[in-house]
């Protein structure tokens, strides 16, 4: 396992979901799944692997393939000191054929299956499965917590409940490790969730561009979205636990909006002069009414939608804001914090327009907003509008100050502008 240990040691720093980019891994075995393999000249195991680099300690899946005669590439993790290959899992049919058979509690159909791996994703690998049966797609967490991943939680939640906005879930797969902090503990946690994958479909963030840079209204599309998600949110407060917004509750919520304030002022320097007013309006906000809490989707916005002809919007990754500790995402929230995520999204297409050289209708953004609130307080009755939805895009919008500060610098121009409307300098 040492071997093993080593070449993950330097091949992980190369993949993009590794998160602590700068650091050397130091890594530990937590635990070992072995998966039974179709093909009796492969060895399929998951490792779960504590990062001892950075604190807090970080703690990540690497499904592996042990076989003789692997041909080189990047799919290579390395090989082991008797001179079997480490393959990627993902990439090899040894471990996606035992994955989806796992996840579906169906061998045979598994075998009739070919795989691929979804290109471009950050912090998880997904992988398509098309042939025997209708098309799956599983996303394995790279990134591991204790607990059920909200994404499966959710998803699941909202499947059985009969909901048409999202994709049908399939399956998941959990295991038990030793937890990193103590080691005469074991803990459990999801490895990976099968879902209906729907083939030929864009998402919202591509629709609304193309309408956006055609100077086509998107109102009606935006107004469908509303009532979409307000469908998504009146499911989850009946299927899941709800929360009053007590003072405590109230607090947390603020303090943590403080908090990222904070954090952007002190790498986005800019930011400094608005400090007051950006309190101003978190203060409103924590003096008006809040509607009882409940599970939200957590990080919504163009790109967690697809549109699917036959179904309208469909809403996918429910997984909730990676930069918010996962004990937060799995709080009951107010659905406000979903609704800013979407405003701040149709202002991204506007302003990605304009740093593109062609521009947006000025009115294009502020009527696909007033339309997506409009669907929403439709199907739901109750007004979106007010101290509190502000206080939630604010925060959105130094969020993403944050987020382009560290990524992006060339985009930092959005939320800072949106920062400069909210608080009423723009």
């Amino acid at each position: 396992m040492d071997s093993t240990l080593a070449c993950l040691v330097d091949w992980m720093p190369r993949q993009r979901w590794y998160t602590s980019k700068g650091h050397s891994p130091r890594l530990r075995l937590l635990g070992a799944l072995d998966l039974t393999s179709p093909d009796p000249s492969a060895r399929v195991r998951v490792l779960v692997v504590a990062d001892d680099a950075v604190v807090p300690v970080v703690v990540y899946q690497v499904p592996v393939v042990l076989r003789a005669g692997a041909p080189t590439g990047a799919a290579l993790i390395g090989r082991t000191p008797d001179g079997l290959a480490l393959v990627d899992g993902p990439h090899d049919p040894a471990f996606t054929t035992a994955l989806l058979a796992e996840v579906s509690d169906h061998a045979a159909a598994a075998s009739g299956m070919t795989a691929r791996v979804l290109s471009g994703e950050q912090s998880n690998t997904s992988i398509i499965f098309e042939g025997a049966g209708p098309p799956v797609i599983c996303k394995v967490f790279r990134q591991l917590n204790p607990g059920v991943n909200p994404d499966i939680e959710l998803q699941t939640a909202l499947t059985d409940g009969g909901s048409q906005h999202v994709p049908r879930a399939i399956g998941q797969l959990a295991a038990s490790w030793t937890d990193p902090a103590e080691p005469g503990r074991e803990t459990t946690g999801s490895l990976a969730f099968a879902q209906e994958f729907l083939p030929g479909v864009e998402d919202a963030w591509r629709v609304a561009l193309r309408a956006a840079a055609a100077a086509e209204s998107f109102t009606s599309a935006a107004h469908a979205l509303g009532a979409a998600t307000a469908d998504v949110h009146l499911s989850l407060a009946r299927l899941l636990p709800t929360a009053a917004a007590d003072d405590d509750a109230r607090a947390a919520v603020t303090l943590a909006w403080q908090r990222r304030l904070d954090i952007a002022i002190a790498e986005v320097p800019p930011l400094a002069r608005h400090r007051d007013a950006v309190s101003a309006v978190y203060e409103r906000a924590l003096r008006t009414r809040w509607q009882p809490l409940q599970r939200i989707h957590g990080d919504l916005h163009l790109g967690q939608v697809l549109h699917a002809p036959a179904r309208g919007w469909v809403l996918v990754d429910f997984e909730g804001e990676p930069m918010r500790p996962i004990s937060e995402r799995r709080r009951p929230d107010s659905v406000l914090r979903d609704l800013a995520g979407m405003l701040r999204s149709f202002d991204y297409v506007a302003g990605s327009l304009g740093r593109d050289g062609a521009t947006a209708p000025p009115a294009w953004a502020p009527d696909a907003r007033r339309a997506f609130l409009g669907g929403y307080e439709g199907r739901t009755g109750h007004p979106a509008t007010g101290p509190l939805l502000d206080a939630f895009e604010l925060d959105k919008a130094v969020y993403e100050a944050i987020y382009e500060s560290r990524n992006r610098p060339d985009w930092l121009a959005i939320p800072l502008a949106a920062i400069d409307r909210l608080v009423g300098t723009g």
